[in-house]
């Protein structure tokens, strides 16, 4: 059998409820007239009279005070799966995807500020290089590094995070400036997994397979080979701050990169719930 509408379904309920269609009305915040049209064609559909006028209000069928007890029960249960669905995700920690990398170089050392200012907001933080559904995964905001052009999210740039070659001043010295020339005749640290740091070499004029290379599986190795002096390394600016202001590292070479890509708050489409706003605004202070 074909349901009724739902709106037809609710102008009935809340017109046996509060006993008169213009009671009705007033809590549905539309007209006598609609409630009236509404409850007509439930009639309709249904083939049974539901409710009869007595004055100003309307007194119940058998059938009617049938339905009305049974959509009472069924609209007071909706409201409180939601409300306990409300209450529920409002009180969870916000759950954020955050790349590894960009969690340790660049959040956790400004994290602390956030939760002096809103302790009240619990962070679940998700190092994970994987781009995950957020739906599924019930995960609130994602910071991702690229051109944020991802089909069936929200993108809104964070910081952009163009590449830069950095080294520590034990290798390079506190001021020299360096060639590409240079450069090229230098120890390199590479890290195996990223083919875009070789692309990129290229692309200015450094051929990696003609350079002295330690090659490196992980970012965290090739950051921590390039803080002990070992090798020119190629990093993203925005991972940098840290370093460059603590001395470990030297920025050496920037070129222009018009384009260059960023990290990203990526959150799913509509509203976003007041702790997520907060959290984000936040994001965008300090970026």
């Amino acid at each position: 059998m074909k349901l009724p509408s739902l709106t037809a379904l609710r102008a009935f309920e809340a017109a046996a409820r509060t006993g008169s269609f213009s009671a009705a009305a007033r809590e549905l915040n539309v007209t006598h007239a609609a409630i009236s049209q509404q409850v007509r064609a439930l009639e309709e559909h249904l083939g049974w009279a539901l409710a009869v006028r007595e004055g100003r209000g309307v007194a119940l069928t058998e059938e009617g005070k049938t339905l009305a007890t049974a959509l009472h029960d069924g609209f007071a249960t909706i409201a409180e799966a939601i409300q306990s669905l409300t209450e529920d995700d409002l009180s969870r920690p916000l759950s954020v995807s955050i790349t590894p990398n960009f969690a340790r170089q660049w959040l956790m050392p400004r994290l602390g500020a956030f939760w002096a200012s809103h302790p009240d907001i619990p962070l679940s933080l998700h190092p994970d290089a994987r781009v995950v559904d957020l739906r599924a995964e019930r995960i609130d905001l994602a910071i991702r590094f690229g051109q944020g052009a991802w089909p069936g999210v929200e993108a809104e740039m964070l910081a952009p995070a163009c590449y830069t070659i950095v080294a520590a001043p034990s290798l390079v010295g506190e001021g020299e400036s360096l060639t590409l020339e240079q450069m090229a005749k230098m120890p390199w640290i590479i890290e195996t997994d990223w083919p875009e740091q070789l692309t990129w070499l290229r692309a200015i004029g450094i051929n990696p397979d003609q350079i002295t290379r330690h090659d490196v599986p992980t970012e965290d190795l090739a950051f921590s080979a390039a803080r002990q002096g070992y090798g020119l390394h190629v990093e993203l600016s925005a991972l940098l701050d840290e370093d460059m202001a603590s001395g470990r590292l030297r920025e050496i070479y920037t070129p222009e990169q018009p384009g260059c890509p960023g990290y990203w708050l990526v959150t799913r489409p509509g509203p976003l719930k007041p702790a997520l706003r907060t959290f984000i605004r936040w994001l965008k202070s300090v970026a």
